[in-house]
């Protein structure tokens, strides 16, 4: 009995001090002074709780120490299937298609796309066999073929070989694409210019170098894709003003500054995002107004002149030098060195530190081949061109004039271009079509549009199945009578607002005053031929 007891006391006393020692080491952890008086005054006040607690710590250990992965060891709740089974099983499986099937219409659009042999230009010439007058393709200035430009660039490929084999961050730079950076900035007047080897993926770049989450951004409604797809990737908090309406700008502006405030949040970047020249319809911005409005509620403005940028201005600069604004008011001024340059890839200018910021944090700047150094050469070469030549805008816009003075006598053709945009949209006038529409579901129009929703309140009208159709019917009609014309393509179900159906005319100022008044009487006169058949 004894010693019994002296064993008892023995295990008594050896759990004592093991637990003095774990209370000891216990206490002397970060945070368990909190922990203890936590667990004692839930023992005290609720001791059901502590054992609850308990039996979830335990399940909870015993899930994360299981394997999730094993399966059914005994398999009954497995089908068993012999070979032959197998095979007839994998034989009747069908796999769901990669993409659905085009659509007949689809595949007509696709078939009527003509195509050229040899080099493009004002009168290129088809594998029909037929040469036609080309406002199609995007060649404001003319300098597609120039003889000068095919020899600088024939030169450049003989010293430098084709491609860059790397992007300019990682041995894809060479002299040729620091001097096209050069001419770009001292062309426009900004302290530097950045190059991108694919125009689209630029101002897709651009937004989210300086964009981020919490940021606020306010766009035009109708900005184009490539756009949509940087104000996505930004994930800012984008409002939305409608299409080339400065009062609607305004308002937003308003209303995003009184949220803040109502709010009580923290200052945060804010930008103006727009185009200079809209390539969904021509549409102009302006400019003066927009530089204002940054200024007067401190917002950041990214102005994309894809379009604008070598067809409008004296020397073909873009709106800057239109409405003679300098360069510096707008903070970053994004381009295309694809539409007027006669090369590829797009730019974008401003102060030193945009430019700098984007070396490092612009994706497809960062993540692309550098362009190769003929086309480089190519676009130094036009700005030369464009700087003292003054008269192939001249001629660029006496065109234009010439082609607007026909169509916009035309009963049957809706023009929302501007009149000084070398990209004329032409859209079915619908007062001489009695057809279905597709209709907005808008209340008074009154009333301005809701910021937070990129759908307009008052939206256009428009069936766009059919007027595809008739314009196709159009463009085919056309260069059956020996004029190159094409529908302003679309990315249907893409967009965040569909666009309305339009042929997309790119006059050129390679083409004479003649041949331009031709082309546009040929277009009248298809417009009215398929609309009239329809009456």
């Amino acid at each position: 009995m004894s010693s019994s007891s002296q064993s008892l006391e023995l295990l008594f006393t050896f759990l004592s001090r093991s637990y003095a020692t774990l209370e000891t080491n216990f206490f002397k952890l970060p945070g368990s002074a909190v922990v203890a008086r936590y667990v004692k005054s839930s023992h005290q006040n609720d001791p059901g709780r502590t054992l609850l607690e308990v039996i979830l710590i335990i399940f909870a250990i015993r899930t994360l120490l299981q394997s999730r992965t094993r399966g059914d060891q005994s398999g009954k709740h497995f089908i068993q299937f012999d070979e032959k089974e197998i095979d007839e099983l994998v034989d009747e499986w069908t796999p769901e298609p990669l993409a659905q099937p085009l659509t007949p219409e689809e595949q007509a659009d696709l078939a009527s796309v003509p195509v050229i042999v040899g080099p493009t230009g004002p009168k290129p010439k088809l594998a029909s066999g037929k040469t036609v007058i080309n406002l199609a393709s995007y060649n404001f200035t003319g300098l597609a073929g120039n003889e000068e430009i095919k020899a600088s660039a024939v030169e450049t490929l003989r010293k430098y070989g084709l491609g860059s084999c790397g992007p300019p961050g990682f041995y894809g730079t060479q002299d040729v694409h620091i001097q096209l950076e050069q001419d770009i900035a001292d062309f426009l007047g900004t302290e530097a210019s950045i190059l991108y080897s694919q125009a689209f993926a630029t101002i897709s770049s651009v937004i989210p170098a300086f964009c981020k989450r919490g940021d606020v951004i306010v766009a035009d409604r109708g900005v184009n894709f490539a756009i949509q797809k940087g104000l996505q990737i930004s994930r800012c908090t984008v409002r939305w003003y409608d299409h080339n309406d400065m009062e609607s700008l305004e308002h937003v502006l308003e209303s995003v500054e009184k949220e803040r405030k109502k709010r009580r949040g923290p200052l945060t970047r804010r930008f103006i995002v727009t185009e200079g020249i809209f390539d969904h319809d021509g549409a102009m911005s302006d400019l003066p107004k927009l530089v204002e409005l940054k200024k007067k509620y401190k917002y950041r403005l990214i102005l994309d002149e894809s379009i604008s940028f070598g067809s409008v201005g004296r020397t073909g600069r873009g709106l800057t030098e239109l409405y003679n604004v300098p360069a510096s008011e707008v903070d970053m001024l994004v381009g295309s060195i694809a539409t007027s340059l006669a090369s590829a890839g797009g730019f974008c200018a401003g102060s030193h530190i945009v430019v700098n910021h984007q070396r490092i944090n612009g994706t497809s700047f960062v993540f692309s081949a550098s362009m190769p150094a003929a086309l480089t050469v190519a676009a130094s070469e036009g700005i030369n061109i464009l700087r003292n030549t003054p008269s192939i805008l001249s001629a660029l816009q006496e065109n234009i004039r010439a082609v607007r003075a026909i169509l916009d006598r035309a009963d049957c053709i809706t023009i929302p271009s501007h009149p000084a945009s070398a990209t004329i949209h032409l859209q079915v006038r619908w007062p001489t079509l009695q057809v279905p529409m597709h209709t907005s579901s808008s209340s008074s129009p009154s009333k301005p549009s809701n910021p937070l929703n990129v759908k307009p309140r008052d939206a256009e009208q428009f069936n766009i199945e059919l007027e595809e159709k008739l314009l196709q019917d159009i463009v085919e009609e056309a260069l059956a009578q020996g004029v190159m014309i094409t529908r302003a393509k679309r990315l249907r179900g893409q967009e965040l607002v569909e666009a309305r159906p339009s042929i997309r005319l790119a006059i050129t100022s390679a083409l004479s005053r003649k041949d331009c008044e031709k082309a546009a009487t040929v277009v009248k006169a298809a417009f009215a031929k398929v609309i009239g058949k329809r009456r």
